[in-house]
This record gives C-alpha cells, sequence and structure tokens, in this order.
C-alpha cells in the first residue's frame, strides 16, 4: 500500500482571501517571522560566540552549514541561509505565504493541472464546509499520506500534533525539547521551521486562535513558552502573578484567544490572560481535573473529574452553572466538546467514551448519555470531535493502534479506520482534525505523526 496520497501537487488556502481574520499580508508576516525564529530569539540555546557570530558546530545548525570552514557566520548571513533552506524545502516561497498577486499569477500557471481524484481540497482554509452532504456512516473514505514530520521525525514520543487555524501547515511537539512545523501538501509535507527548547521536553503545545503563537509546557515546572512566530522569538514565561502552583502542563485556549484555562493541582483551574500573563481568577472542583473543553462560544467550559464529575462553569460569572456524575464512570480521564454546541463526550479508564447532549447537561441533574462508545479497551485518554462535528476521534496511549473514528450522530465507528493490518497508529498520545477535516493526524509514541487525507471533505 503507498504512504503517498499522491495528487496533482500541493494543497494551496484560498486565494487572496481572508480567513479566521488572518489575511495573505499576515501570512507572508508569518512566514518572515519563522526565517528568524532562532536568530532573533533570545533564548540561551542560541550559543552565540558574539552579537554577530553564530557558532556553526552546535548541534541544531550544522545542517546548515556548507562546509567545515563556516564554523562561525554572521547572523545576517545565517538568516539569508535559513531562507534559502526553507524556500528549498517548500520549492519556492510556500503557498500559504503568496500575496494576493503572486499566487493570481501561479494560479494561471497551474491552470493545466488536472485532478483525476477531484482531490485538491479546493484551495480553502477556514470555517466552510467542503461538501452539502452529510458524512455517511460504514466506512469512511480516506488515503494514508507520508507522516505529517516524516521531514523530521522525532527521536522521541510525540506529545503534540495540530493543525495552523489557517495555513496550511501542522506543528509537532515532544519529549525530544522541540517544536517543528511543516507544510501540508500530502505528498512530503516539507519542514518549514524546527526550534529547540533547552531542558524543555514538551508536555504540550497549542496554537494561538490567530495563528501567531505557539504555547508549550513540560512537565516539572510553572515555566512555560510563547513562541510569537510573527516576531520569530521564542519568551520564556518564568513568573505569573497570582499562580501558585508548582508546575503548569495541561492548559486550553479559549476561543476568543483572550485567555488561557491553566490545570492546577487538587481542582483548581486558573485563568490567565494572553495580554498581560496574569491570574484574574480561579474555578475549583472536587477532586483532581483531568479533562477541560470550552463551549463553541467560549461563554461556558466542562471540566472533568478524576472521580468521573463533570462540572459547567460560566466563564463570565465563575459560577458552576451544573454539576453530574458520567453515568456509570468510576474514573474520569477525558473530554470533549463539539464545535457545533451540540454535544460533550466524557472519557473513563475503563476505555467507555460517554456522548451527551450540551443542553441536557445544561438541564438536568442526572442527564443520560446519547450513547455509550464501548470500543476502547483500556484508558480513553484522547478525544477529539473534527470541525463539522460529524466525527468523534477516540484513543488510549495504553495500547497499540487503540484509535477509532466515531460516526456521528450514528455513534458507530467507521469499520475501516485503523487502516492497515500491519501498525499505522502505535500508541497515539494527541489528535487532530485540519480546519475543514480535509486532514486528520495523531502524535504517536515513536516520534511519528501519521496522517491521512479524509476524502469526504474537499477542503483543508
Amino acid at each position: 500500500t503507498s504512504d503517498s496520497c499522491g495528487g496533482p501537487g500541493p494543497v494551496r488556502a484560498n486565494q487572496g482571501c481572508q480567513v479566521h481574520g488572518v489575511s495573505s499580508d499576515t501570512l507572508v508576516r508569518l512566514a518572515s517571522g519563522l526565517y528568524g525564529a532562532v536568530l532573533r530569539s533570545s533564548a540561551p540555546w542560541l550559543g552565540c560566540v558574539s552579537e554577530d557570530a553564530v557558532d556553526m558546530t552546535h548541534r541544531f545548525r550544522r545542517d546548515l552549514a556548507k562546509s567545515d570552514a563556516e564554523a562561525k557566520m554572521s547572523k545576517q548571513k545565517l538568516q539569508q541561509r535559513m531562507k534559502e533552506q526553507f524556500q528549498k524545502a517548500m520549492g519556492g516561497m510556500p503557498s500559504w505565504a503568496e500575496t494576493k498577486f503572486k499566487k493570481k499569477n501561479k494560479k494561471k500557471d497551474d491552470s493545466d493541472d488536472s485532478d483525476e481524484d477531484g482531490d485538491d481540497l479546493m484551495r480553502k482554509t477556514g470555517n466552510f464546509v467542503g461538501s452539502s452532504d452529510s458524512l455517511p456512516k460504514g466506512i469512511i473514505r480516506m488515503k494514508k499520506c507520508l507522516h505529517a514530520n516524516n521531514d523530521r521525525p522525532s527521536k522521541d514520543r510525540l506529545t503534540t500534533v495540530q493543525f495552523h487555524p489557517s495555513a496550511q501547515v501542522v506543528m509537532t511537539a515532544g519529549i525530544d525539547q522541540s517544536i517543528s512545523l511543516f507544510q501540508v501538501d500530502g505528498k512530503t509535507n516539507p519542514k518549514i521551521q524546527s526550534i529547540h527548547l533547552e531542558r524543555f521536553p514538551v508536555h504540550k503545545a497549542q496554537f494561538s486562535v490567530n495563528g501567531e503563537q505557539v504555547v508549550a509546557t513540560s512537565f516539572r515546572n510553572k515555566l512555560f513558552y510563547i513562541y510569537d512566530m510573527m516576531e520569530g522569538k521564542v519568551i520564556p514565561v518564568h513568573t505569573v502573578r497570582g499562580l501558585r502552583e508548582q508546575r503548569v502542563k495541561e492548559f486550553e485556549v479559549s476561543p476568543d484567544g483572550e485567555s488561557l484555562l491553566l490545570t492546577g493541582t487538587s481542582g483548581y483551574l486558573h485563568v490567565l490572560t494572553m495580554k498581560t500573563k496574569e491570574v484574574v481568577k480561579s474555578l475549583k472542583i472536587n477532586g483532581n481535573v483531568v479533562g477541560v473543553a470550552f463551549s463553541h462560544d467560549g461563554s461556558k467550559v466542562f471540566t472533568n473529574s478524576e472521580e468521573g464529575e463533570v462540572y459547567i462553569w460560566d466563564m463570565r460569572s465563575s459560577k458552576c452553572l451544573n454539576r453530574f456524575t458520567d453515568d456509570g464512570c468510576v474514573s474520569g480521564t477525558s473530554m470533549a466538546a463539539s464545535k457545533n454546541g451540540q454535544y460533550l463526550a466524557c472519557g473513563s479508564a475503563a476505555g467507555v467514551v460517554n456522548v451527551y447532549s450540551q443542553e441536557e447537561c445544561m438541564r438536568q441533574n442526572n442527564p443520560k448519555p446519547l450513547k455509550a462508545i464501548m470500543n476502547l479497551v483500556n484508558s480513553a485518554t484522547s478525544l477529539r470531535f473534527n470541525p463539522t462535528s460529524e466525527i468523534l476521534a477516540i484513543a488510549s496511549r495504553a495500547d497499540d493502534e487503540a484509535a477509532r473514528l466515531v460516526h456521528i450522530p450514528s455513534f458507530t465507528v467507521f469499520s475501516n479506520f485503523p487502516m492497515f493490518q500491519r501498525k499505522t497508529i502505535y500508541r497515539a498520545h494527541r489528535l487532530d482534525f485540519s480546519p475543514n477535516s480535509g486532514f486528520f493526524s495523531l502524535a504517536n509514541n515513536k516520534g511519528h505523526a501519521p496522517l491521512f487525507r479524509l476524502l469526504h471533505y474537499k477542503d483543508f
């Protein structure tokens, strides 16, 4: 079986469009920021020997030197070298960073290209559904692509995979102390940039809502990093005013992009403003928090406790709107909310995933699940709805190949995923769909991000 999606050429973003408030000019600035991310960073791992010279023998820069004579290089020359490497990997300026004028000319040049499979994703990202037909149950049409991070696989397990909200880019991060960005074309998925965070194995990394920053946390301390891709800077956040936690691991970015919801110890949730990096309020549940999900509009937040208690909070007033026990759950593990505002999924240590109506969760003290999904044998550690709320991806990191795609609203699993007799998934640690569900990927314990093209969806 081929490991390539094939197709006529790179998947492209909408020509000259503005999606999620991100214009073509912004994407060009994003690309420019990525060129110099390491150079302009104030982080200590740069290893510069002076303000103007950079040590090229460092293991994270050796591949940029063309000969042993280039033991040192000026920042200006290194930035140019990085640009050359970037464009070589992309085959020129990437399509997601092209200006409207360039794209118009390129469209003319590419007019002879054809797509026998009808699989060019129609060059659009953003809140647009590619097909007016609902997703059929039973068998999901898909292709296995090269791994999303094939150009730079991790030497240790991945903890994060996430698609950019408005560009054809995917991010991976993991135990090897790095964050990497790749262009998603389904064929070669060239690397755009990697940054190394010294002594900082990444527990979780997540894009900001506007896609201009990445927030990254580790395992054993409360230091976290903001990777500003527009400025090309990696900013350490050593202290957060009002935060009395020994470590910061789990977090969620609010849908409006204004705040981070940090998961603390002893049942605490801390609301941190992105602008000032200070805690403005804290919420408290009984027991430990194991799952957090915002409602689609960010007005409410759902939390799942280790004891299987579900809490619903009003984000404006900080009041608990409702509380109930997840049906049949002894130990909760995870949570996800659908973007259409209809569904709430709660995972348990027994592998059962209960899917509820969000409306019923608000109204009843003892809501019954619409469906108890019992297709995992061990703990349901990862849950993710696709953007159209037609698929719920579920996985357990306790077993190889323990990942399933569940059709909504029939709540039946697609029989052809995982796809192959041989192992392709291994142990999944995090799951994500591209903005219009054209692609699905996961982070696994082998350092890979398997990538799948979902053919029902015509857009990235």
